[in-house]
């Protein structure tokens, strides 16, 4: 995790870049792998811990109607948290994370290690994506912390 952290802040220092992050099943694990390093006050501007529904509206203004009618594990309302995250913050870049990390909470339709991210860009598009993930809840969050990670280094217009 620290070798990637590393690629990330080379990343944004080399664009002149900033993130901010947008977490709920991660808890903040983005922001704590990317504040352990050295100098990240640079290039990290700041994190959102949105576990629940209240926060996601309250902290990053997700429209209650948008997760009543998709859930808040879906792919509206991680748009919508990146978004949300840009807005209300002065970085380049935000990643959302929202997801079913178990051991319990599971669904037919989203079951234990579905994960939604979105990245959003200022003055560019936002992308989104959909992982499932295996193994127990650790595994689950340190796999989805990865991929958002990974996300910042690929979107982030070089």
């Amino acid at each position: 995790m620290k070798n990637l952290a590393e690629r990330v802040a080379q990343h944004l220092m080399q664009s002149g870049a900033t993130m901010a992050a947008a977490e709920s099943c991660t808890g903040g694990w983005v922001s704590q792998a990317v504040t352990a390093l050295p100098g990240s006050s640079h290039w990290f501007d700041c994190g959102f811990v949105t576990y629940s529904n209240h926060a996601k509206q309250q902290m990053l203004g997700v429209p209650a109607a948008l997760i009543d009618s998709h859930g808040a594990v879906s792919e509206p309302v991680v748009v919508a948290m990146a978004e949300g995250a840009l807005q209300r913050s002065q970085a380049t870049i935000a990643v959302s994370i929202s997801g079913v990390a178990g051991p319990d909470g599971g669904t037919e339709r989203k079951p234990v290690g579905t994960v939604w991210f979105a990245w959003a860009v200022r003055g560019g598009a936002t992308v989104s994506c959909l992982s499932y993930f295996s193994g127990d809840r650790e595994e689950v969050r340190r796999q989805a912390v990865e991929q958002a990670l990974e996300g910042i280094i690929a979107y982030l217009p070089h």
